[in-house]
């Protein structure tokens, strides 16, 4: 299994950036993808997630900004949406992929950073 994301980058506060993460290779039907983030000095932290059958997690920090999704034509891409960033959403964003399935298995990307300046 493989992900791919992109879309990062350098924005002023107040704007908007998409993110994007493809998942390729065994992917069972049921899974949740979604985005973490990193900041310097701070842990790994939920950003949003959704599951196969279109169930959101999201934080309490993103809520009303950011937005996850589903392709409707390719179900194992998502993408987020984040619009209205501040300063404090500048991190790297992982993408992740978990396999409910007997394997258990969780996946990460390679990370893409947001730079929010403000």
């Amino acid at each position: 299994v493989q992900l791919q994301a992109s879309g990062g980058g350098l924005v002023q506060a107040g704007g908007s950036l998409r993110l994007s993460c493809v998942a390729s290779g065994r992917i069972s039907d049921m899974n949740v993808m979604g985005w973490y983030r990193q900041a310097p000095g701070k842990e790994r932290e939920l950003v949003a997630t959704i599951t196969s059958g279109g169930t959101v997690n999201d934080a309490d920090s993103v809520k009303g900004r950011f937005t996850i999704s589903r392709d409707n034509n390719a179900r194992n891409t998502v993408h987020l949406q984040m619009n209205s960033l501040k300063s404090e959403d500048t991190a790297v964003y992982y993408c992740n992929l978990f396999l409910r399935d007997s394997r258990g298995l969780n996946y990460w990307g390679q990370g893409t950073l947001v730079t929010v300046s403000s």
